[in-house]
């Protein structure tokens, strides 16, 4: 045989070796035929004899699913500090055990509940998205904070299977995505809340909606939903027009009553606040923003009482403009303000006030206007005139728990609910009568005292009908609006007395965060201390602590 020319032995192109590739004509050992004595084997090495069946395994990542993990028996992670301070029973409302969820890192939350309502292909994960928005809408147009609303979406999804969920609420926008696993593209969806309208009875219908999709022993398709929250949408309003314009003329005589007012003073007071009310409807309907129906508002209270006084007519033209005010104070949205501060929602707390502050300016200019025209055509209007001189308890009660019924109609609320929110009223009432005027204590303390049994009465009226608590709270704070120190305040002002002027309106600003901070505690005082009938020992809530400062 002929040896191999140099060409032959170069190696091509596509044929290069390793250095440690054994060298050509050197014959590679067989296990088989080497001694004993001269191998090295591992002593973990298979011994001879023992064939193991080999099996491929797919390559895959690491973060893939473990073959024995099961959603239905996976065990709740215990974080490196310690088992979370948590205890949640299935007693507890739906309202505290998402929102104590919520409150946890994701890693650190209980293990998910047994899914209910799911079909054998899973759930429809947008459409479940798309249901757990629109009710978060309604939430938060209806005024229901935004922490409330986060717990709502959360038990949506929890209840149809979807427990990686994370649900974000601001101002105007909602939002929601789920992630199925780490390696799965999330799922993202959004919805921008454009309309607020005030309907407590609405609100409470969503909440009975997302109560009983939390009910484990309710069985509830996405269909059902649907149709249920198509219906809340369709629903009419149980006042008419003409209802709630009798019902703010009302509440406008009984906050004059309430400020030391006679007769004379509650019929002028009802004529001005709807008279107001209509021009507010008025301006609604060509479109005009909130800002200018305020303002539009606010002008007939103070035109009748500067009217009343140009004419010499024996009555408290202060009475009568105060009353008025007090129909268009916010007080829902300053509460829910305030108590998305204290929950950690700073955007949107900010928001919420930024609002207040409008229509508190708007309120101003109002009867900024129609006071600056009174003064100048020699209407006498002394600013340091003291409302409420004269202590009239019975009377002062009475129309407290007046005021409190026709506020409770202005927000729509539910008839059986009417009732109970007047009581709630004139509890407000009567302890910051007995702390201001028996006890001598200042008008701030004796309004956060009264706010927050407003607010811890509000709670646990929710809590034994498993509703909302704005409907039990909202309208029992309005004995307590401001109505007067921003009267007084804006009178200063247009008398050009600037300083006296801001240090009333600042007052009212003191007392209006007393209100909401007063009620929140209230709320959450409650929520500590309520035992859950039939959980062992008692469970409790545990406070909002979310952060410790550093």
């Amino acid at each position: 045989m002929a040896e191999p020319g140099a060409e032959d032995l170069k190696p091509q192109s596509d044929e290069a070796r390793s250095a440690f590739t054994q060298p050509l004509g050197v014959v590679t050992p067989q296990r088989g035929g080497v001694d004993d004595e001269s191998s090295t084997t591992s002593e973990f090495a298979i011994p001879k004899g023992l064939e193991v069946p080999q099996q491929a395994e797919p390559e895959g990542s690491a973060f893939n699913t473990p073959r024995t993990y099961s959603d239905g028996h996976a065990a709740a992670f215990t974080p490196a500090t310690g088992v979370p301070m948590v205890r949640l029973t299935k007693d507890a409302p739906w309202q505290d055990r998402m929102r104590t969820m919520l409150r946890l890192p994701v890693t650190e939350r209980p293990a998910p509940e047994p899914v209910q309502r799911q079909d054998e292909t899973g759930p429809a994960v947008p459409r479940v998205l798309d249901l757990t928005l629109r009710i978060g809408e309604l939430l938060l147009a209806g005024g229901e904070g935004a922490e409330d609303v986060e717990a709502a979406m959360f038990a949506v999804c929890r209840s149809y299977g979807l427990d990686r969920c994370e649900p974000n609420v601001t101002f105007t926008l909602l939002s929601i995505s789920y992630q199925p696993s780490l390696v799965d593209d999330p799922v993202t969806a959004s919805r921008t809340v454009r309309r607020r309208g005030t309907d407590y009875t609405r609100l409470a219908a969503v909440f009975q909606l997302v109560d009983d999709l939390s009910d484990p022993e309710t069985d509830i398709s996405l269909e059902e939903a649907y149709r249920r929250l198509a219906e809340i949408r369709r629903n009419r309003h149980p006042y008419p027009g003409w209802a709630l314009t009798v019902a703010s003329g009302l509440l406008a005589g009984a906050a004059s009553v309430l400020v030391g007012g006679d007769v004379i003073v509650f019929v002028a007071a009802a004529l001005g606040a709807m008279l107001g009310d209509r021009l507010a409807w008025l301006c609604a309907g060509r479109g005009l923003p909130e800002f200018y129906q305020f303002t539009v508002a606010a002008m007939p209270p103070a035109a009748i009482g500067v009217t009343l006084t140009l004419a010499h007519v024996d009555v408290a033209a202060s009475a009568v403009i105060t009353g008025g005010l007090f129909a268009l104070l916010p007080g829902r949205a300053l509460v829910a303000g305030v108590q998305d501060g204290l929950t950690g929602f700073y955007i949107t707390a900010s928001a919420r006030l930024l609002e207040v502050m409008y229509f508190y300016v708007g309120i101003v200019i109002g009867v900024l206007l129609v006071l600056y025209f009174g003064v100048e055509l020699g209407a006498e209007l002394n600013p340091d005139a003291a409302l409420a001189g004269a202590e009239r308890p019975l009377w002062q009660l009475a129309a407290s728990m007046l005021l409190s019924l026709t506020f409770a109609i202005l927000l729509q609320q539910e008839r059986s609910t009417v009732l109970l929110v007047t009581l709630n009223g004139g509890v407000a009432w009567s302890v910051y009568g007995a702390m201001h005027y028996a006890g001598g204590l200042s008008p701030v303390a004796s309004t956060a005292a009264a706010a927050g049994l407003v607010g811890l009465f509000g709670q646990l009226l929710s809590r034994y009908r498993f509703a909302s608590a704005l409907p039990y709270t909202t309208a029992a704070i309005g004995p307590l609006l401001p109505g007067s120190a921003t009267y007084f305040g804006v009178l200063a002002i247009s008398q050009n007395n600037v300083d006296k002027g801001l240090v009333s309106i600042t007052q009212a600003a003191t007392l209006s965060m007393a209100i909401a901070i007063g009620v929140h505690l209230g709320s959450e005082i409650s929520r500590m201390f309520l035992r859950v009938p039939g959980a062992a020992g008692g469970t409790g809530r545990r406070a909002a602590k979310r952060t410790r400062g550093f």
